[in-house]
C-alpha cells in the first residue's frame, strides 16, 4: 500500500495546481517505490514514435523529441499487453535499450516501464530507474499502487494540453 503520508502530499500538490503533474508523480515513486531516474512517456503507435514528458534527469535524458518506436517483445509486453515490464540487471537492461551504458553511468542497473491505461486507452509509460535488483517484490507492489495517481496526472496533463502526443 502507498504511504498515506506520500499520498496525502501527492493529491495535495495536484489540488494546488495542475502545472507540475509529473514533479508530484515523481515525488510519490520516490518516496514509496524509490528512483533514480523518473520518465513518463506517451506513445503514439498510428505514427510509430514514443516521446519523453518528463524527466528528472533532463542533462541525460532530454522531454523533447521522439524516438522511432520498436515493435519487439517489450512493446508487445508493455504497450499492447499493457502489463508491467521489469529488468534488474544491466545486463537485462542492455539487451533492450541501446543507451543503456548511459543508464549505468547514472548508477541504474533495473528498470521498471509501467503502462498507465484509462478510458479504455493507453495513456503513457512511467519508468523508473535504480540500483541493479531494485524492483524486488515489495516495490512492485508498491510501484502497483502508482497506478491511480498517474492516471490522474495523465489525465490532468492532457487536460491542459489537448493531447499529450503533440
Amino acid at each position: 500500500m502507498t504511504d498515506q503520508t506520500a499520498l496525502a502530499r501527492f493529491r495535495a500538490a495536484l489540488e494546488a495546481s495542475d502545472a507540475a503533474p509529473w514533479a508530484a508523480l515523481e515525488t510519490l515513486a520516490r518516496e514509496t517505490v524509490g528512483v533514480k531516474l523518473f520518465t513518463i512517456t506517451v506513445v503514439d503507435e498510428a505514427a510509430g514514435v514514443a516521446r519523453r514528458l518528463y524527466t528528472n534527469m533532463p542533462d541525460a535524458y532530454p522531454a523533447s523529441g521522439t524516438k522511432p518506436l520498436r515493435f519487439d517483445e517489450w512493446h508487445q509486453h508493455v504497450i499492447v499487453g499493457r502489463r508491467p515490464y521489469v529488468m534488474n540487471t544491466l545486463d537485462e537492461i542492455s539487451r533492450r535499450f541501446p543507451d543503456w551504458e548511459l543508464i549505468g553511468s547514472l548508477g541504474c542497473g533495473s528498470c521498471l516501464n509501467m503502462p498507465i491505461a484509462a478510458g479504455g486507452r493507453l495513456l503513457g509509460t512511467v519508468n523508473m530507474l535504480d540500483a541493479e535488483h531494485h524492483f524486488d517484490a515489495e516495490r512492485l507492489k508498491q510501484a502497483e499502487s502508482l497506478r491511480v495517481p498517474a492516471m490522474a496526472a495523465f489525465l490532468l496533463a492532457e487536460r491542459g494540453k489537448g493531447s499529450l502526443i503533440e
